[in-house]
């Protein structure tokens, strides 16, 4: 406790004076430091008290407490500590808790290295996320036709080197911001406005990684999107009726291909079909032409061999099969047989189904031209010839 002097003496005459306190307490500061003068006050009253009753030790030792504990740091999972020793660069320490010497010898600075951070290109959003406005200075840029397009772009980064984010940048943004600036605007100038805003730009995010590596900026692009691609609002409405034109044009393209799609494969199904059928129809005629041409060379050797034994032969076969598919009945009287059995129902029945078939296929193929009212069936003279021989006979 210090102690000061006059207070014992003014016990019995109340509180003592303020400013003799004050000025006591500075004489004796002075006199710590070596800075006492030998002449005291005129008022002054010698004090019996020594600068060796002040602690001095144990406030340093409290004071350098202090200032060691100020080294102590806490460097979070995903984030280094850039130490800097008189302003420059000495370490970087990872996550955990770590110390360093305190001010002013060492400061350090807690970079997060993992966070994802967000710069907008041709336009800004609004606070509260109100809407957004645009920026024509970065926005507006020229195609390789020489026409101008608004193209708005967001670009996400993180930090890969925090010395050279600390060190070789001013603005962090503003270098990302130009960077990307000049990879989009280099990417445009390769394309034609209808290619830009029915394709897009393709990523950019490479060529920004090469400029932002160049200038040694401890940035990495994790992506570039792509917000808007439009013509200048001066012309918005001619590019929009051009693209609806554009659309129409697509459209009935694809409705053309797709009528040919469905036509064509038909039609070569259909193609396909008849060259069967006609080469199966040219095998059959061609087959028969030489069955028949067979058959007649066979039959001409044995006419020649006997010919009245061949034609009253093909006379029978032919007789066989014309009267095959008639429903009449042939009765012998010299049989005498007086009974007769004969299937009628059977008969009717043959004749009326084959009637139909022999008369559509006689048509087809042999068709006649219309018998007059006084020419003679050909049937009826076959069987007057018939009636004839069976009375010769007789």
């Amino acid at each position: 406790m210090i102690k000061f002097p006059g207070w014992g003496q003014r016990n019995n005459e109340g509180p003592p004076d303020l400013d003799e306190v004050m000025r006591n307490l500075s004489r004796k500061i002075n006199n710590l430091f070596g800075k006492g003068s030998g002449n005291p006050p005129p008022n002054h009253t010698p004090s019996r008290s020594s600068p060796s009753n002040l602690p001095i030790i144990p406030i340093v030792l409290v004071v350098l407490l202090v200032w060691f504990g100020m080294g102590f740091y806490i460097v979070d999972q995903g984030s280094l500590g850039v130490v800097q020793r008189f302003g420059k660069f000495n370490e970087t320490t990872e996550s955990g808790p770590r110390w360093h010497l305190p001010y002013p010898i060492e400061t350090v600075a807690v970079v997060n290295m993992e966070q994802i951070r967000r710069l907008e290109v041709g336009y800004r959003t609004n606070e509260g996320g109100g809407g957004k406005t645009k920026q024509p200075k970065e926005s507006l840029m020229l195609t390789e036709d020489e026409n101008i397009i608004d193209l708005q772009f967001a670009v996400q980064y993180n930090l890969k080197n925090a010395k050279d984010y600390l060190f070789n940048n001013r603005d962090t943004d503003d270098a990302v911001r130009s960077a990307a600036e000049t990879a989009i605007r280099e990417e445009v100038g390769k394309n034609t406005l209808d290619d830009l805003l029915q394709k897009g730009l393709q990523d950019t995010s490479a060529r920004m990684q090469v400029i932002l590596d160049s200038y040694k900026a401890g940035v990495n692009i994790i992506s570039v999107t792509q917000q808007g691609a439009q013509p200048p609002e001066q012309v918005q409405e001619a590019f929009e009726d051009v693209n609806r034109a554009n659309q129409d044009n697509q459209r009935l393209i694809n409705e053309g291909q797709a009528y040919a799609n469905d036509v064509i494969p038909k039609a070569r199904g259909t193609a396909s079909r008849l060259l069967a059928e006609a080469a199966g129809y040219k095998l059959k005629i061609e087959s028969e032409a030489r069955g028949n041409a067979s058959r007649f060379d066979q039959i001409l050797v044995q006419y020649n061999n006997a010919p009245e034994v061949t034609r009253q032969r093909l006379y029978l076969d032919a007789q066989e099969q014309i009267l095959s598919s008639v429903s009449k009945v042939v009765v012998d009287q010299k049989a005498g047989n007086s009974l007769l059995y004969l299937p009628l129902d059977k008969l009717i029945n043959a004749s009326g189904a084959n009637a139909p078939l022999q008369s559509q296929s006689m048509q087809s193929l042999n068709p006649q031209p219309p018998v007059a009212a006084d020419t003679v069936p050909e049937t009826d003279r076959t069987r007057d010839a018939f009636r004839s021989r069976d009375r010769e006979s007789r």
